[in-house]
């Protein structure tokens, strides 16, 4: 029962990271990438849809993106949610295909990212605590219950904590080498 609630909440920890690691990736840093865009939802026959379930990315240059539709008749949906998304690109349509510019980075717009970054990265470490808090309460009410004796209990409340501080630590690192690379000109 113990080990089980450890194992959950190692797993959903593992999950805030990953999704950190994402979002991290979807702050740019200079160059075209196509991650930048995979949390933009295009408004597509009604629905929301990612944008990468619509169309193909391709890289020519440095600071030039490509993006083709597989549909056409979305061209002028996928270059609305570029232009409203938080990416800070300008489309440009040519009737086939989107090119996207991104723009040199300045010294006050690499500090929003940074602010961005670490707004993330806080929103990962609370998800982390929030899994943490819920594995303490199956824990408690399983002592409680008399599943399992005081002391296993609070040998399986050391585990969960150091977990939580693996994890926490983890995002941390992540966060540390985000902010080094968004600075880095």
């Amino acid at each position: 029962m113990i080990d089980e609630t450890l194992l959950e909440a190692a797993e959903k920890m593992d999950k805030a990271v990953e999704v950190a690691k994402e979002d991290f990736s979807a702050v740019r840093t200079g160059r075209a990438n196509p991650a930048l865009f995979a949390k933009v939802m295009v408004e597509y026959y009604g629905a929301p849809t990612p944008l990468q379930q619509l169309a193909s990315f391709a890289v020519p240059e440095a600071r030039t993106l490509l993006i083709t539709p597989f549909d056409k008749a979305a061209l002028r949906d996928i270059e609305r949610a570029l232009s409203d998304s938080e990416v800070g690109a300008n489309p440009s349509n040519d009737g086939n295909v989107i090119r996207v510019m991104i723009p040199e980075l300045t010294e006050e717009r690499r500090r929003d990212y940074v602010k961005i970054v670490r707004t993330k990265g806080e929103d990962a470490k609370v998800s982390i605590r929030n899994v943490r808090r819920k594995a303490k309460e199956n824990l408690d009410k399983i002592v409680k219950d008399g599943d399992a004796g005081e002391d296993e209990g609070s040998r399986a409340e050391k585990e969960l904590d150091a977990l939580t501080k693996s994890h926490t630590d983890l995002v941390d690192e992540l966060l540390k080498r985000k902010e080094s690379e968004l600075l880095e000109v």
